[in-house]
């Protein structure tokens, strides 16, 4: 007679396998963080065609071109002057500091703009027909009929 060697399922605890959970390919790869710096892509190229006024532009707001030397994590070949480039985008960088006081100044142009469009909205405002009004309501607790007796 053969012996039954199985072992009881409730006894047996599977252990639980990790699932894999697919995350797609950034489309540009991040550099290692450099603190102190900030990373952008600049448009060197579109279809093709060289952007060198938008290339010119970006230089003299202060981005400096990565050279691939530089971070090889990224492991591309870089264009012909050994800058970090992908599909007509070129990886530049700028101190944080530099960045910021950029961001305010068109913070402050943005700022300046939108009073001048509130101003003159305003300034057409006529006081028998408001252009703004403030509205509120009211609400109020109970009934002034029903109170439920005769």
């Amino acid at each position: 007679m053969a012996t039954d060697t199985r072992v009881n399922r409730d006894l047996v605890s599977r252990e639980k396998s990790a699932r894999y959970e697919y995350k797609p390919a950034a489309h540009l790869p991040e550099p290692t963080p450099v603190p102190g710096m900030s990373f952008r892509w600049i448009m060197t190229s579109l279809m093709g065609k060289e952007e060198p006024t938008n290339v010119s532009r970006k230089m003299r707001e202060g981005w400096e071109p990565v050279k691939a030397a530089d971070h090889p994590e990224l492991m591309l070949t870089g264009d012909k002057n050994g800058n970090v480039e992908i599909g007509g985008l070129m990886l530049c960088r700028m101190p944080t500091e530099r960045l910021e006081a950029m961001m305010d100044y068109y913070n402050r142009q943005n700022q300046s703009q939108m009073e001048s469009v509130d101003n003159n909205f305003m300034r057409q405002q006529d006081p028998r027909m408001p252009l703004f009004s403030d509205r509120k309501s009211t609400s109020t607790r109970g009934s002034a009929f029903g109170s439920g007796s005769k």
